[in-house]
């Protein structure tokens, strides 16, 4: 598959909560679809493992994805190993007292939607619908001000 064959997006949001709390909220896979619109559900195969199922306008996608980097308050990254081919990371950025999340997540456009739709549409679709989980996000953290005790994936 060749890197052209991929979109890639970044966005971020200055979250108004410390760093250690913007943590555990990520670093617990299962949360996500309280603030990601598109993700229906995130189940937890293993340490490194878990299965996606993305839901948006009548279409459903999955994938199995493997966690391949961890670095405590500061990255995430990971890569799908079976499914929807994606990566991406998640940076965090300590601002003492409030902490900036980065996501960038590349996709490749399955063929036969890759065909029908046209790229550019899709990225500004895609790319809006990210930064509005983003804020979604940091409404969520600042309505859950007590970390997570289900905080067990990526930490």
């Amino acid at each position: 598959m060749s890197e052209s064959d991929w979109l890639e997006h970044t966005c971020q949001v200055e979250v108004p909560v410390p760093i250690e709390q913007v943590w555990d909220l990520w670093a617990n896979l299962s949360l996500m679809p309280r603030w990601m619109k598109w993700i229906r559900s995130v189940e937890l195969l293993d340490q490194e493992l878990s299965r996606w199922t993305l839901d948006t306008r009548g279409l459903t996608f999955s994938w199995i994805s493997r966690t391949h980097t961890v670095v405590k308050h500061q990255h995430i990254g990971w890569n799908s190993v079976e499914g929807l081919p994606n990566r991406g990371a998640l940076r965090f950025y300590d601002r003492k007292g409030s902490t900036i999340v980065k996501l960038s997540v590349a996709y490749k456009i399955p063929g036969i939607i890759g065909k029908i739709l046209d790229g550019l549409f899709v990225g500004k679709v895609v790319e809006s619908t990210i930064q509005a989980d983003l804020e979604r996000f940091k409404a969520y953290a600042l309505e859950h001000p007590e970390p997570t005790a289900e905080n067990a994936s990526a930490s």
